[in-house]
């Protein structure tokens, strides 16, 4: 019976049946400038103060250089569990990855970009439904705290 639930709930959300990235559209590249947040509550962002639309979480510059704070992040993000890579366009530093539920499969996206002035944009969100219970904010600040941990053992 416990399997039976994510097998059903699969054929009414395709996205779920999918395992690792799998039944997910490799995403273009996302133009961070112009980022629109749906209505709904089931977002995070953390980006620089002043950013637009307004972060739920301030990021301020690592000085550490771009490529090493990108470097980071992507291993930060690899160690996460149930989280895979599903696109990265390195020339942009900027890298996407699905964060999937324990229980129902739910898949969530996260995009991460690295600006030239080694400030952190990740945006975390939910493919389905209105609420997340506060997970894409919770994931946001644990890969931060995981990347300011793992900076400082450098």
């Amino acid at each position: 019976m416990k399997r039976l639930a994510p097998l059903l709930l699969a054929l009414l959300l395709p996205a779920c049946s999918g395992d690792g990235a799998a039944g997910i559209a490799v995403p273009p590249p996302l133009d961070m400038a112009h980022l629109t947040r749906p209505a709904t509550p089931n977002t995070a962002l953390a980006a620089p103060a002043g950013f637009t639309p307004q972060p739920d979480i301030v990021t301020q510059p690592y000085g550490v250089p771009a490529d090493a704070l990108y470097a980071a992040i992507r291993r930060v993000a690899q160690a996460q569990p149930r989280t895979y890579l599903l696109a990265a366009y390195d020339d942009r530093r900027q890298v996407h990855y699905v964060a999937r539920s324990a229980v129902f499969n739910f898949p969530d996206l996260i995009a991460v970009q690295v600006q030239p002035d080694t400030t952190l944009i990740i945006y975390s969100r939910s493919v389905y439904g209105q609420s997340d219970f506060g997970v894409n904010r919770k994931r946001v600040a644990a890969w931060l705290t995981a990347l300011d941990a793992a900076l400082r053992q450098r």
